[in-house]
């Protein structure tokens, strides 16, 4: 599918993050967290006016190109010319987040088997791998209404996910809230194999579980883990892997 190219009608700040938003999809789709079409990552733009791009409804995420993303406002009115509709559902979700934490560049979200399976169990994330510690240390809750697709939602959602990073979406999957795009995507890298290991270990015999008190200042911890740099510690060697593979992700 061929998608002119948008490059010369943004700025090379807005370029970027097409660039970096169009790469986490590639990845969500390389990590098999894609659910067709029916996810989203959306990244918000520079500005006071609540712009943000998100995904094309309809294309793969392994189609997704810097160009085809399409830019919408507060109200989902595209900004930029777009053959491209927006799935109502993903707006609803991310435009509130987007709009109420000033710290939410990037909003991910995705309906892996393992990340439904753990939203269903009453009990929720079990502090039984390393891996949860990081998500119990900054992890909320929210009830099913089915299909987001009512507003009337949007102040519940918010309210569940107050100044946490982590939101499971009960009977529906997994949601990131990051500083950038990067952040959102090495959260929901955690959260997924969080969960993929609590339904393999449940699989087993009696669980052992982390002691409450290693959940305390897990903020040091990670700091120290990754060099200081945080996610960026693993961004740019997941773009050298998508440019080795496929580098249309940049047009």
């Amino acid at each position: 599918m061929h998608i002119p190219s948008v490059r010369e009608l943004v700025s090379e700040e807005e370029w970027q993050l097409r660039v970096d938003l169009a790469a986490c999809y590639r990845l969500v789709a390389a990590y098999g967290w894609s659910d067709l079409v029916f996810t989203h990552v959306s990244a918000r733009l520079p500005g006071p006016e609540h712009h943000f791009l998100i995904n094309p409804y309809g294309l793969l995420f392994e189609e997704i190109t810097a160009s085809s993303l399409v830019k919408v406002d507060a109200r989902c009115n595209k900004l930029l010319d777009s053959p491209f509709p927006v799935n109502p559902a993903g707006f609803v979700i991310h435009s509130c987040i987007h709009a109420a934490r000033a710290d939410a560049q990037c909003v991910l979200h995705t309906h892996t088997r393992a990340g439904v399976a753990v939203s269903a169990q009453k009990n929720g994330v079990l502090p039984i791998s390393q891996q949860s510690t990081f998500v119990l240390a900054s992890l909320a809750y929210h009830a099913y209404e089915g299909v987001a697709l009512r507003e009337d939602e949007q102040p519940r959602l918010v309210a569940d996910l107050g100044s946490r990073n982590y939101l499971m979406l009960r009977n529906h999957g997994l949601l990131t809230v990051g500083k950038s795009i990067a952040d959102a995507f090495l959260s929901m890298y955690t959260f997924e194999n969080t969960c993929r290991i609590q339904i393999d270990a449940q699989a087993g015999g009696e669980l052992v579980t982390v002691d409450p008190a290693i959940l305390q200042g897990l903020a040091q911890v990670m700091k120290t883990a990754t060099a200081g740099l945080g996610p960026n510690i693993a961004w740019p060697a997941l773009l050298r892997k998508l440019d080795r593979e496929d580098p249309s992700y940049k047009t």
